[in-house]
């Protein structure tokens, strides 16, 4: 019988290096597994990789740090081809990489739209791919995209539009990966109690978005804390592994489909 726990795996963490990539991090080292492989953006973010791996080997697991910029098929090649040569081949690949940006379609400008579709779609089908290439057998994928997929909402066009297709990659990737023994899932969070969310809102959006979830009275920010969140994608990975090809809103109730 296929074994469906996370002791034991190696794992790549795209935008692993601080807030929910970080905490999956630690809490998949927490699982038992045997190496993590966390991907930064920028230079600015080399600081609190290095944390992260540090607190990755003090649970006893192996960590290693990769610096890249996804939005090209060439960088993903790079990211699987390098993480296995460091820590050997990959069996859980997931995904944080996103955008945020909050504007009128009419005030988007088309610099803003590629830059947008860059980060959003391109790297997310990119990371699919080379995960469908690399993994071990019987392996496990999941993409961060967001609750607003279930919205019908102005100011998010290229955010929610951007995000969108990867419903859709998501569900062609668990159709050809699934021989294999690979499900592929992706999960959307609700607004999230991190930086990238407060740099878009105003204080009167921050307000309603607090307040907007059906169980925002208990949480503790009333946005989705990213501690609900990685039960769910440590949940896909382990004895979830029967989930493939879908799209789950974890969120308290903010939006459904």
């Amino acid at each position: 019988m296929t074994s469906h726990i996370i002791a034991g795996k190696t794992v790549l963490i795209a935008g692993g290096a601080k807030n929910l990539g970080g905490l999956i991090a630690r809490e998949l080292a927490d699982a038992g597994a045997k190496a993590i492989a966390i991907h930064y953006n920028s230079e600015a973010t080399r600081v609190a990789a290095e944390e992260t791996a540090n607190a990755v080997r003090a649970k006893g697991a192996q960590a290693a740090i990769f610096q890249a910029d996804l939005t090209s098929a060439a960088a993903n090649e790079k990211l699987f081809a390098d993480a296995e040569k460091a820590l050997g081949k990959i069996d859980i690949a997931i995904n944080t990489v996103g955008k945020v940006l909050k504007k009128t379609m009419i005030e988007t400008s088309e610099a803003e739209y590629d830059d947008m579709a860059a980060i959003n779609s391109k790297s997310a089908f990119f990371f699919l791919k080379e995960a469908g290439r690399n993994l071990n057998d019987n392996g496990k994928i999941v993409t961060i995209v967001t609750s607003l997929l279930g919205a019908f909402t102005p100011f998010y066009a290229t955010y929610e539009g951007m995000k969108a297709p990867v419903e859709h990659f998501t569900r062609a990737a668990s159709k050809e990966f699934g021989a294999r023994g690979i499900s592929v899932n992706a999960i959307g969070p609700g607004p999230m109690d991190t930086p990238f969310f407060y740099g878009e809102e105003s204080d009167e959006a921050q307000a309603y978005h607090k307040s907007a979830a059906s169980l925002s009275s208990f949480s503790k920010t009333g946005l989705t804390d990213i501690e609900d969140i990685v039960p769910w994608i440590k949940l896909l990975v382990s004895d979830g592994w029967w989930m493939s090809g879908q799209t789950i809103l974890v969120n308290g109730g903010y939006t459904t489909k």
